[in-house]
């Protein structure tokens, strides 16, 4: 398998979000969280991306540890924190992929600059904004999803994944995505971790100051709705797939919740709308305007 190729022309050639960027609007609605075990889910059920987080994370190790680093990773490549320290995460996620590499339990050799899987993480990035709003919000029209496309796109080029690879439109994307999950996602051992792992919560961050059984009547409530959420934002095709059962009490429900969260769209507040970090950067880009 072919290593992503990355040029300094083609890096230059994309763009890190900014002020007044879709991107910088969808990515930061803390909605986004209902279909974030989904997203993840679809992530890991790629081969390659699913032996490299099998044989190189360190994710069960140090859970809370794991999650506070990439939800950094992300606010700094999407451009929460200035240009420069995105195209900077920009280039150490590419350095950090080249020694992922191997050969997983089904003997198939991975690499995890491979085009096809660095392109399919970043393409849920991608489908996530655009099915938050979907089921959450407010649709995005057709001119919105060109242009969230085209910022999206040129985000891809500033990862180093090169042109050639990148679905030239919306239309062409849905294509792309379709295909995807019907025919080369796979049910894999990781998968079958995460969804074990999902049916309880992490474990008390640190310097938690009350017993774990606290904790558990905290955690325990958010992580069994989020559950439920994600199974319901997956395409039904990999529900089968993951052989996660939903029935069609789970479907009423998963629609009246998003029915109500489309209906609260129209009346939410911005302060109310992004999490904290992407709120901040907008603050802080409206003051320097």
């Amino acid at each position: 398998m072919a290593d992503v190729d990355v040029k300094p022309g083609r890096t230059e050639a994309g763009a890190i979000p900014g002020r007044g960027s879709l991107i910088w609007r969808y990515a930061g609605d803390w909605r986004g969280a209902f279909s974030g075990r989904a997203i993840l889910l679809l992530q890991v059920a790629h081969p390659v991306v699913g032996a490299g987080v099998a044989e190189h994370s360190e994710f069960l190790e140090d859970r809370w540890g794991r999650l506070l680093r990439t939800v950094e990773s992300t606010m700094n490549f999407l451009g929460y924190r200035g240009e420069e320290r995105g195209r900077r995460e920009a280039a150490r996620l590419r350095e950090i992929h080249k020694d992922i590499k191997g050969v997983d339990a089904q003997g198939r050799r991975y690499h995890a600059l491979n085009p096809e899987a660095y392109l399919w993480v970043h393409a849920t990035l991608l489908h996530g904004m655009i099915e938050t709003q979907r089921l959450f919000g407010t649709p995005l029209t057709p001119d919105r999803e060109r242009v969230l496309h085209g910022e999206w796109a040129r985000l891809a080029l500033a990862l180093g994944i090169t042109e050639r690879h990148i679905p030239g439109s919306p239309a062409a994307f849905r294509d792309y995505f379709d295909t995807m999950v019907n025919e080369r996602l796979e049910d894999n051992a990781t998968v079958r971790l995460l969804i074990e792992l999902d049916r309880r919560p992490l474990p008390p961050p640190p310097r938690w100051p009350l017993p774990d059984l606290a904790w558990s009547g905290v955690a325990g409530p958010p992580t069994v709705m989020l559950g439920r959420m994600g199974v319901g934002c997956l395409p039904p095709v990999l529900r089968e797939r993951f052989g996660l059962r939903w029935t069609p009490a789970d479907e009423r429900r998963f629609r009246l919740f998003a029915q109500a969260m489309r209906a609260g769209d129209r009346v939410l507040v911005d302060r109310l709308r992004y999490s904290p970090i992407a709120a901040r950067a907008m603050r802080r880009a409206r003051r320097g305007r």
